[in-house]
């Protein structure tokens, strides 16, 4: 039997049966003895006084002094065998542009993955001394504009199997309708990981490799108490910055972003031979089975392109919005309004996605929008989709229907068809609030439809074509318009 160690840092202590992690079966050590490492103890390893391996494989020679110390009887089964999660993480990071693209990232836009382990003191947990998620994960989709931040979360396996998916997904049901991705556990994490601009999580493994890949990490959970004091991981939960749940996050963030500087112990203590695990272990497989090894190269399965999956916020987003004297308009979205900025010379207007949870607030929408495909002969033509809801709800000013990651068709309620066309993919929702804004000023179609729409969020700057839409096609400008 082979046994693949992997994270080895952890104390024995399961989570119970009455948290919000599922239990794994807590056995607790005998009295008077040092609670062992998880994994690395006694109970685990041996029968009757004999290693049950015939081979234990660890990624770096630390983890196997720390073998020989806890369970010595062990020791001469270990083998130094490499990381292969972390080997296809290293492998596929040149494709980090693709996995963005597969979130819906847009350029200028940083990715925030949440994390959880398993444990009750985790990040999901709520044996803690304070069970900080219920105050972080709504303000986390909400708190942040959402055209400069993109929010997903990566939860443990067992989490899922735990509680299963329906409970899980009603936990998150607020932040998803506030734009949260849910990544796959399984196919889709390490991809996630990969694309991140910051990670934001608990003493979990993919915390852990985020802070050897270089990725700025901030701890909502630390539980030392469930850790080895000794291993690598408590000293990297000793040493990274941490998250003040009750204070402000954009603060927050921006500040670890400027003052990130990449730890060395995460980077250095996840493998001792990087790129080396599957040679190494197809080696050690082999070996045992006794046969000779194939004459082809020992690799790795790539990590495969996730499904393109962009934000859909149906929550109400509050708009703000700034026009400079050259025409630019900045925009700025928010999934809850009591967290934007107090800004006096911004102008606000309310934007709904047609399939919002209450559509009461349809009624007082100044912008109503969705998603959706060109020919999708449920909803008639975009055009035709927008005319209905300007009929339906009277008190909106405009109806966006948004084709793709650049353009976006729109109906003004005085009767003005137009085509916006963004010269780089970003959500074409904030295109349409931001002519919302200009024409609320008094700007003059033939104007936009010369110079173009430029629209700012946060540090980006999109030039938008505008074009007139007669009969389904685009074109220019009317005579007098």
């Amino acid at each position: 039997m082979v046994v693949l160690s992997h994270g080895v840092g952890y104390n024995k202590k399961l989570p119970d049966a009455g948290r919000r992690t599922p239990d794994a079966g807590r056995r607790t050590p005998d009295a008077g003895r040092r609670t062992p490492v998880f994994g690395l103890g006694a109970d685990w390893l041996l029968s009757g006084g004999i290693p049950i391996a015939d081979a234990m494989v660890f990624s770096h020679p630390e983890q196997i002094s720390r073998l020989a110390d806890s369970c010595p009887e062990a020791a001469p089964t270990a083998v130094l065998g490499g990381d292969p999660c972390f080997d296809r993480i290293l492998a596929a990071r040149h494709h980090r542009d693709r996995y963005r693209r597969a979130l819906g990232v847009h350029p200028g836009q940083r990715l925030v993955l949440l994390n959880s382990t398993w444990n009750p003191t985790s990040l999901f947990g709520d044996a803690g001394p304070e069970d900080v998620l219920p105050h972080l994960l709504p303000r986390l989709t909400s708190e942040l504009p959402t055209d400069e931040y993109r929010v997903a979360a990566v939860l443990h396996p067992n989490i899922w199997h735990g509680h299963g998916p329906g409970q899980v997904r009603l936990w998150l049901d607020r932040a998803r309708r506030a734009g949260l991705a849910l990544v796959d556990p399984l196919e889709g994490w390490r991809q996630a990981l990969i694309a991140a601009d910051v990670v934001l999580g608990d003493f979990g493994s993919v915390s852990y490799y985020a802070a050897a890949c270089g990725t700025p990490v901030l701890l909502g959970a630390t539980g030392l108490e469930a850790l080895g004091a000794s291993s690598p991981v408590a000293a990297f939960v000793r040493s990274a910055p941490r998250l003040d749940p009750y204070g402000a996050l954009l603060p927050q963030l921006e500040k670890l972003l400027a003052e990130h500087r990449p730890l060395d112990g995460p980077a250095e203590l996840t493998t001792s031979v990087p790129g080396r695990s599957a040679v190494l272990l197809r080696g050690l497989f082999y070996q045992l089975i006794g046969i000779a090894e194939p004459a082809a190269p020992a690799v790795l399965d790539p990590l495969p392109l996730p499904p393109y999956e962009p934000p859909l916020r149906t929550a109400p987003l509050r708009v703000l919005t700034r026009t400079a004297a050259d025409g630019t308009v900045a925009v700025q979205r928010f999934a809850e309004a009591r967290y934007e900025p107090d800004d006096a010379d911004s102008e606000g207007h309310l934007a709904v996605h047609e399939d919002t949870l209450d559509p009461g607030v349809l009624g007082i929408a100044d912008v109503i929008f969705r998603y959706g495909t060109a020919d999708d002969v449920r909803l008639g033509s975009p055009q035709a989709w927008a005319a209905e809801v300007l009929d339906r709800h009277p008190s909106a000013s405009l109806a966006a229907y948004v084709t793709g990651p650049r353009e976006c068709d729109v109906l003004h309620r005085n009767g003005l068809r137009l085509r916006l066309t963004a010269a780089s993919a970003g959500d074409p929702a904030a295109h349409a609030s931001a002519l919302h804004a200009r024409l609320r000023t008094g700007s003059e179609v033939a104007e936009l439809v010369a110079a173009g729409l430029t629209v700012r969020t946060g540090a980006t700057v999109q030039r938008v074509r505008v074009t007139v839409v007669r009969d389904g096609t685009a074109g220019g400008a009317r005579p007098g318009s």
